[in-house]
């Protein structure tokens, strides 16, 4: 793991130098860290690419902010530092990582040259008894996202015994500032600010961000495509990395 100092803070962030093309900042979603990714980063046929521990998740310092446009702002800093110490000019984001994605391209002054925005959307609510599970039984709330067409579709139980032990790694209080953060996103009147070229992807039985949600990025935004992964649910950069990373490249190469 890599750091860069920023804001008072350190952000860790993994990179690697395989393949050609612009590097990609891969940004993870709420209550994860940058191993979400390591289907992406290890891509030998892929862009070169870097994942970042947002603050608070993974290795990374934490921050003290209020959920919401306070954190999202936090979490967007982190990427900047990160594009800007490495180099990435696109951004991937999975779920509240596309929030922060979209938040940069929208608010700060960074070179992106395109954004790829994986079971996210322009706006993120998220269900009152996800957030009170949360905060009431953090374990519990945690088993309830890793039944079939949840996060993952029809994981085996390793993959499910991995992303278990990342969420309570992070803990519940950084996981439900987290989710609230998400809960308060809505950037729908702003999408058509956003020139640059897009990719929306979506697993088909994702119930949490749609296919809807990625289907009105693509409508909305001036210069954006869709593109389903079959057989997947929320986290199609795990379940199904083959078939994500190849729209990845097609995208981007």
């Amino acid at each position: 793991m890599e750091t860069v100092t920023h804001h008072g803070r350190t952000t860790a962030y993994r990179a690697t130098d395989f393949g050609e093309g612009p590097r990609v900042c891969y940004v993870h979603g709420a209550g994860g860290a940058h191993d979400v990714w390591v289907e992406q980063y290890g891509d030998r046929e892929g862009p070169p690419a870097v994942a970042v521990d947002l603050s608070g998740h993974g290795d990374s310092d934490d921050v003290e902010t209020d959920p919401g446009v306070e954190t999202l702002d936090a979490y967007a800093e982190d990427v900047v530092a990160v594009c800007e110490a490495t180099g990435a000019t696109v951004l991937c984001g999975n779920s509240m990582g596309g929030a922060v994605a979209l938040w940069v391209a929208l608010e700060y002054d960074l070179d992106v040259e395109a954004l790829v925005l994986a079971d996210t959307g322009a706006k993120l609510g998220v269900d009152d008894g996800l957030l009170e599970a949360l905060d009431r039984n953090f374990e519990s709330a945690v088993a309830s996202l890793h039944v079939p067409d949840t996060l993952f579709h029809d994981p085996d139980d390793d993959l499910v015994e991995v992303s278990k032990r990342g969420l309570l790694s992070t803990g519940r209080a950084v996981t439900l500032r987290d989710f609230r953060t998400c809960d308060a996103f809505d950037v729908r009147d702003r999408l058509g600010e956003i020139e640059i070229p897009g990719l929306a992807l979506c697993g088909e039985h994702d119930p949490m961000t749609p296919p809807r949600f990625a289907e009105y990025l693509a409508d909305e935004m001036p210069d954006c495509e869709y593109v389903e992964i079959a057989a997947a649910a929320h986290m199609p950069m795990l379940e199904r990395p083959d078939v994500f990373d190849d729209a990845v490249r097609s995208f981007l190469l």
